[in-house]
Protein backbone atom coordinates (compact mmCIF):
# COMPACT_ATOMS: atom_id res chain seq x y z
CA UNK A 1 0.00 0.00 0.00
CA UNK A 2 2.36 2.53 -1.37
CA UNK A 3 0.46 5.70 -2.57
CA UNK A 4 -1.05 8.36 0.04
CA UNK A 5 -5.28 8.80 0.35
CA UNK A 6 -7.26 11.64 0.17
CA UNK A 7 -9.94 10.45 2.09
CA UNK A 8 -12.55 12.73 0.82
CA UNK A 9 -12.93 11.48 -2.80
CA UNK A 10 -13.90 8.44 -4.43
CA UNK A 11 -11.70 7.10 -6.53
CA UNK A 12 -12.35 4.46 -9.90
CA UNK A 13 -10.85 0.57 -10.37
CA UNK A 14 -7.66 1.21 -11.60
CA UNK A 15 -6.60 3.82 -9.40
CA UNK A 16 -7.77 2.22 -6.31
CA UNK A 17 -5.71 -0.91 -7.66
CA UNK A 18 -2.51 1.38 -8.07
CA UNK A 19 -3.19 2.94 -4.43
CA UNK A 20 -3.66 -0.27 -2.73
CA UNK A 21 -0.38 -2.00 -5.47
CA UNK A 22 -2.88 -4.85 -6.42
CA UNK A 23 -4.03 -5.14 -10.35
CA UNK A 24 -7.74 -3.98 -11.18
CA UNK A 25 -8.28 -7.74 -11.67
CA UNK A 26 -7.67 -8.65 -8.10
CA UNK A 27 -10.22 -5.68 -7.52
CA UNK A 28 -12.74 -7.20 -9.79
CA UNK A 29 -12.26 -10.68 -7.50
CA UNK A 30 -12.89 -8.92 -4.57
CA UNK A 31 -15.99 -6.81 -6.08
CA UNK A 32 -17.09 -10.05 -7.33
CA UNK A 33 -17.09 -11.71 -3.92
CA UNK A 34 -18.15 -8.59 -1.99
CA UNK A 35 -14.86 -8.62 -0.09
CA UNK A 36 -14.72 -4.71 -0.70
CA UNK A 37 -17.15 -1.75 0.13
CA UNK A 38 -17.67 -0.21 -3.43
CA UNK A 39 -20.92 1.84 -4.91
CA UNK A 40 -22.57 0.84 -8.32
CA UNK A 41 -22.85 3.70 -10.31
CA UNK A 42 -23.69 1.50 -13.32
CA UNK A 43 -23.31 -2.69 -13.94
CA UNK A 44 -19.86 -1.55 -15.35
CA UNK A 45 -19.07 1.65 -13.18
CA UNK A 46 -18.19 0.93 -9.38
CA UNK A 47 -16.40 3.96 -7.15
CA UNK A 48 -14.70 3.08 -4.02
CA UNK A 49 -13.91 4.93 -1.02
CA UNK A 50 -10.04 4.16 -0.25
CA UNK A 51 -10.19 4.65 3.36
CA UNK A 52 -13.17 1.81 3.98
CA UNK A 53 -11.64 -0.36 1.24
CA UNK A 54 -8.07 -0.11 3.12
CA UNK A 55 -9.86 -0.92 6.36
CA UNK A 56 -11.80 -3.80 5.33
CA UNK A 57 -7.85 -4.86 3.74
CA UNK A 58 -6.44 -4.71 6.78
CA UNK A 59 -9.09 -6.05 9.06
CA UNK A 60 -9.61 -9.06 6.53
CA UNK A 61 -5.79 -9.53 5.32
CA UNK A 62 -3.51 -7.77 7.90
CA UNK A 63 -0.61 -9.57 9.35
CA UNK A 64 -0.27 -8.25 13.42
CA UNK A 65 3.00 -8.16 14.44
CA UNK A 66 3.98 -9.80 17.42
Amino acid sequence: MNATIDDTRLVKKKELAHLLAVSPRTIDNWVSKRVIPYIAITPRLHLFDPSAVRRVIDERFGVVAR
